[in-house]
Order: structure tokens, then sequence, then C-alpha cells
């Protein structure tokens, strides 16, 4: 069965591959085309695209362009259905003296969407309407001949086994999350029961670095490229308050990976505050500029950022006689690299590079690129949001969807990375589950440890007291 290949073939610079559209005219049968690239059409033409016969198959960058953006204008599920049904009509496969050599020639065709529908956009079949057509479309195939039955159990196999995965690890993420509390309880209830520290789990920062990697390598790998544009779904006038994605959460994977940032930027602030000495909390702080630094070398963009966002928080910031221990030069560095101005100019050289890199790499780790991932979704947002999905003509405005196509497809690349790391469960086990400090603990821990510097702060320092610790 064709293997589809790897993500970073399908575009070249310019989004897609130019060379694959030909058409004598501008407009071809409801799409129009500029240069030989096709740049607008109606949805039905689209969709017509889409569809396999006996002499064409679409190419992938089509097929993943139009999969990933068509959800903009309607369900995967309905468009499954019309994929289905020009399937079943063109091709005759309904008809039971249908020509067994024209069946030959159109099976594997079909076959051979359906499988890279399945292996990019495996999230669509949780929808049990999906996964009724694509059954009924597998079965009239496979009901053809034998070798097409064992490649259609394949597909499903695959599929099933995705989505198992996928269940398991939403179970997962759930019972963290309905396990976690505030370290500020868990202090005043058994304050014997956190005396480990980040530096006592591991002391390597090198280490540390290659454990977040593992994390981050994880999360990143079950966010399905359709979650960026679901994102931005919005509800249809038509749609009666309901959006198309009403029925089920179809973000939450990358939801789940944005609040994995949020979480280790707090654990690194927590980490720093709580240290009752002021010599500790300077160790800590040069600690995390390491382990930042080591994220910055194997291209773990995203713990790089949090690391920093956490040491640029307000209670930790503020602590001005622990800064005054630490040597601060290496994380100057670190700042200049993610300094925001200019659209985060010096980020975006650096990861250009990372990604150059991985592009020609020998090893799978220097393969690895960890997106700064909230300015990720940030650019597909405002690519979105700056351009229109229709025309004023109603054709649908693929030209935006290539671009979109690009961002996206280039994440997948990265995602599919194996983390060439060793596994260290137990800093994995503390780095995912031990409890970090709410913004009010933070704040209070500060004070205890550097006092007020003014009213408003002792004024503060005063009601923190009082609400989390029921002291005056």
């Amino acid at each position: 069965m064709p293997q589809t290949p790897p993500f970073s073939a399908m575009f070249d610079s310019s989004g897609y591959n130019r060379n694959l559209y030909q058409s004598a005219e501008d407009s071809c049968g409801g799409l129009y085309y500029h240069d030989n690239n096709l740049l607008s059409g109606s949805l039905e033409a689209l969709i017509q695209h889409l569809v396999p016969n006996v002499d064409y198959y679409p190419d992938r960058t089509y097929i993943f362009t139009f999969l990933l953006s068509s959800r903009l204008f309607m369900h995967p599920y309905e468009l499954m259905a019309k994929v289905c049904h020009l399937c079943v009509e063109h091709q005759r496969l309904s008809d039971p003296d249908s020509d067994k050599n024209q069946m030959r020639k159109i099976a594997p065709k079909i076959l051979q969407l359906l499988t890279e529908w399945t292996e990019t956009f495996p999230y669509d079949f949780r929808d049990e309407r999906m996964m009724r057509n694509l059954k009924d479309l597998a079965h009239r195939i496979a009901s053809g001949e034998e070798t097409y039955r064992k490649n259609v159990q394949q597909m499903m196999q695959c599929l099933i086994r995705k989505l198992a995965a996928l269940s398991q690890y939403e179970e997962v993420l759930a019972k963290i999350s309905s396990t976690s509390t505030d370290r500020l309880t868990v202090l005043k209830t058994k304050p014997q029961s956190i005396q480990r520290d980040i530096i006592t789990v591991c002391n390597d920062p090198y280490t540390l670095a290659q454990q977040l990697t593992h994390i981050e390598l994880e999360r990143l790998n079950y966010i399905g490229p359709e979650e960026f544009v679901q994102a931005f779904v919005q509800k249809g006038p038509l749609d009666n308050d309901k959006s198309c994605y009403s029925e089920r959460k179809k973000t939450r994977n990358l939801e789940a990976y944005v609040e994995w940032f949020n979480r280790l930027s707090y654990l690194v602030a927590t980490e720093i505050c709580m240290p009752v000495k002021k010599k500790h909390r300077a160790r800590v702080i040069e600690y995390f500029i390491d382990v930042a630094r080591e994220c910055f070398n194997i291209g773990n963009f995203n713990s790089l950022m949090a690391i920093i966002s956490g040491m640029n928080m307000s209670p930790v910031s503020r602590l001005k006689k622990t800064w005054a221990k630490v040597k601060t030069a290496k994380f100057d560095i670190l700042e200049h690299q993610m300094d925001p101005s200019s659209n985060f100019y010096n980020y975006r050289t650096a990861l250009r590079g990372a990604a150059q890199r991985s592009l020609t790499a020998h090893s799978s780790r220097e393969k690895i690129v960890i997106p700064f991932f909230s300015l990720l979704i940030k650019d597909i947002y405002f690519l979105n949001e700056g351009c229109a999905n229709r025309l004023p003509n109603g054709h649908v405005n693929f030209e935006k969807f290539w671009e979109l196509a690009k961002q996206v497809s280039e994440f997948m690349t990265w995602k599919q990375v194996e983390c060439p790391f060793e596994r260290d469960r137990k800093i994995l086990q503390y780095l995912i589950t031990v409890p970090v400090f709410s913004e009010d603990a933070l704040y209070l821990a500060s004070y205890e440890s550097e006092g007020p510097e003014n009213h408003i702060e002792k004024d503060r320092w005063k009601s923190l007291r009082s609400s989390l610790l029921g002291r005056v």
C-alpha cells in the first residue's frame, strides 16, 4: 500500500508545488488558475477536484490543504458524505455489473485517498457519521478483490490504534488535572510532604532540559493539524447560534499544550520563590538559566520561553536582593534571543536556523524543532483574520489556504520527531504532577522572602496573609 511521503516534501517555499496544476485555460470547471496555480474555486468544484477517477488522482498538497481548510465551510462528515457519493456515482461502484477492469483502476486510488485522510486527520473519525461512511465505502472496495480487503483492514486497524492512543492520552490528562492541588494548600496541611525541590529531584540542568523535551514532543504529537483551523471556526448565521463544532470540543489537545506552557512557567516561579534563604533562591535561578540554555541548544523553544516567562513573573522579578547574587550575563543572552520586539525577529531567526538544521539532520537530536507555540497560534490566527475565506464572487479563496496549509504542514513535520533522550520517570512525574503556587501564593512567598517595598505591596501582603494563611 502506498505510504504517504513526509510533510516537508509537500510544500516548496512559495507555499505549494507550483507545477501541479496544469490547465490550458485560466478557468476550468469552476476552478480558477493563474500561471498553473489553483487560486480559487466554488466549493462544489473543489470537492470534485478531491475525488479521484480512472485517469486522475489529486496531488497530495491539494488533499492536505483542502481537508484542512474545508472545515471552515462544512463539517468533515458532510464532506465525507459528498466524497463517498461522488465515488459511488462516478465509478458506478453501486452497479453489480460494473466493469471489473474499471474497478481495478479506480479502487486503489479511492483507497489511497481514504488512507491519506485517516492518516493525516484521524480525529475526524471520532464522529460516528464519518466512521459509517468510511466503512461503507471501504466495504464496497474490499468486496472487489482480496488485496483490497487486506489494505482496507490495514487502514482501519491503523486508524483504530491512533484513536485508542488518543483516548488513553486524554484520560491521563484528565486524571492529572483532577488531582492537581495548590502547593500552598499542601504545605499548610502536610508541610513535611513537599521537602523535595527540582534540584534534589534532578541536579543536572542538561537532564532536566531533555526531560522537558520529552513532555513537549509527546504533547505536540497529539495535536491534530485540524485543531489550528477549528480554533477559528466561527458561528454561522444559519447555525442557530451553535458553532460548527459545538457537539464536541475539537481543540482540547491544543489547549492542553497551552496549559502545559502555563504550568511550566508557574513551576519555575514556584521553585524560585519557595526557598527561605537568598543564596538558595539564587542557585535555583542559575539552575533554570542553564536549563533554558540547553533547551535553546536542543531546539526546544517552547520550554525555553516558558522558563523565561516564569523568571519574568512579578513575584520573581521583584526579588532584587536575590537577583543581585545571580550571574545574569547568560540570562541576558537568552532574553535577547526571545525578545518580542520587531515581531520576535531574533527568535524567528533562531527558529529558521533550527528548521534548516532539522532538514539536513543526521541524528534525531538534530531534528528537534519545538516552536514557541503561542506565537505559532498567533501567526495562524492573524493569517486567518487577515484574509477572507471567500472572494466577492463567492469562490473559496484557495490562495489563503495554501499559505495556511504551509504553516501547519511545517508543524506536522516537527511533531513527528522521535525524542532521542532516555526517559527518567521520576523527573517526568515531578514536572507533570508536583503542586505549584497560584499567583496569589507566589506573591505571598515573594513578600515573605523579601519584604514589601511600598504601601501598595505592604497592603497586598497583609491581605494575602489573612486570606491565604489566616494570619493578620
